[in-house]
């Protein structure tokens, strides 16, 4: 089926930051047909559906390159702590005791939400992952799934914990359409023995897939890893040929000079993760400093626990202010690069670049719209900079992923959320 979507502001992330008034879209079934001004009449009778979209804005999806879905259960859970005492005292106990049902329960709210605020594909490290692969495959939605694996085990223990990640991996690549890839998750330098990250090394040169892990989001950890292996957690990866494999860190925010430039030769991918690393006391990572090195980094919500929400927009909107405001720089971070960050850069972040995160012939059909007409979109000087520090979640209007939608005018299509926000609820409670 051929649809074709007129009348739209299209911002296609295509190379500059240009926006095509009186646009128009046009899918054939899971992919993009066509992009640009609105066709005549002749070329509009040869599709079987056509969609006036007056008033709203048309562009690619939202991709969160690094959450724990699940971790909705968990929103307001131990607020006002460091990251290392939130994690040992309320996060790590706490999620020992899930079960597959409530991951599922945790994964479909964090998914509705997602969906609700734009994103149409979550990177996702966590446990109980065949439990997250199912509700994405119900939903909808894309993902890339990884089991987040901590070896704090026995050898016995930690064995079987790396073959159960490459197992998921290898079960769900490509699955739900395709809509499904997968990465090999060992927590972070700080949590796996040098051992187990090579194991973790091994594997994924052996079937090809990615690797994401947790890196420097904390001075702590950086002295905790310099006090167990005699080097800065960079430099401890570089050594183990961690970077020598495609792979995205989650962080980054306690970084060297020398050692973005390590990253940057490397060609490693950043989830920077803004109003987490800022709930948490972190720091702010230095994006600046990236991107001049050549960096494209992708954004991230991290847990709905230390966030507390799992919105992009918000992630596009404040990594486009607070870098103004930590440098004294009112350019650093245009609302084109923000808005890139959320989106092209995300899909590179991911290693989906080459299906995902603009609007081109030939990419899969997963794009939002976003309805100007309420008074915060108005007047209308500068598309780009209202979508980026003018809009919110409730001005997205319409979500379609692989060029079926999952949220239609604002209202969930494909999933239960009321069933959906009792289910999680009911989940949590088992547990308090």
């Amino acid at each position: 089926m051929k649809t074709i979507f007129i009348n739209a502001t299209l911002i296609p992330m295509v190379h500059t930051d240009e926006v095509i008034e009186s646009g128009a879209l046009g899918i054939e079934e899971d992919q993009i047909i066509y992009t640009g001004k609105k066709p005549s009449p002749e070329e509009l009778a040869k599709y079987d559906e056509v969609v006036d979209v007056k008033g709203k804005i048309i562009l690619p999806g939202f991709i969160n390159t690094h959450g724990h879905a699940a971790m909705t259960l968990l929103r307001g859970y131990g607020d006002n702590l460091p990251l290392q005492e939130w994690l040992e005292d309320k996060v790590w106990p706490m999620e020992a005791r899930f079960t597959d049902e409530h991951v599922a329960a945790g994964t479909a709210l964090a998914i509705v939400e997602m969906i609700r605020s734009g994103t149409t594909c979550f990177l996702d490290m966590y446990d109980h992952m065949d439990a997250v692969a199912q509700e994405v495959e119900k939903s909808g939605i894309r993902a890339v799934l990884s089991r987040g694996v901590i070896g704090f085990d026995s050898e016995e223990v930690q064995r079987a914990k790396l073959q159960d990640a490459v197992t998921f991996a290898r079960t769900w690549n490509n699955a739900a359409d395709k809509r499904i890839t997968t990465m090999l998750a060992p927590h972070s330098a700080y949590t796996c023995s040098p051992k187990l990250i090579t194991q973790f090394i091994d594997r994924a040169a052996e079937f090809s897939i990615p690797l994401h892990t947790h890196l420097s989001e904390t001075a702590r950890e950086v002295e905790q890893n310099v006090q167990m292996y005699g080097e800065r957690p960079v430099k401890h990866l570089e050594s183990l040929s961690f970077f020598d494999f495609p792979c995205i860190v989650a962080h980054a925010v306690h970084l060297t000079d020398e050692e973005i430039q390590i990253l940057a030769n490397h060609q490693v991918k950043i989830a920077h993760n803004p109003r987490s690393n800022l709930k948490l006391g972190s720091g702010i990572a230095p994006i600046m400093q990236m991107m001049k090195a050549g960096i494209r980094p992708g954004l991230a919500t991290d847990g709905a626990s230390s966030n507390n929400r799992l919105n992009m927009l918000d992630e596009i909107q404040l990594v486009a202010l607070i870098h103004k405001g930590y440098l004294q720089e009112s350019e650093a971070i245009s609302a084109y690069q923000a808005l890139q960050m959320g989106t092209v850069y995300g899909a590179e972040s991911v290693f989906l670049e080459k299906k995902i995160g603009t609007l081109e012939i030939g990419k899969q059909a997963d794009f939002i719209t976003i309805d100007t007409s309420r008074p915060n979109m108005q007047p209308t000087h500068n598309h780009i900079s209202n979508v980026v520090f003018a809009a919110t979640s409730e001005d997205i209007s319409d979500v379609y992923v692989d060029g079926k939608a999952l949220l239609k005018e604002r209202k969930c299509v494909v999933m239960d959320e009321e069933k959906i926000i009792y289910e999680a609820n009911e989940a949590i409670q088992q547990l308090l």
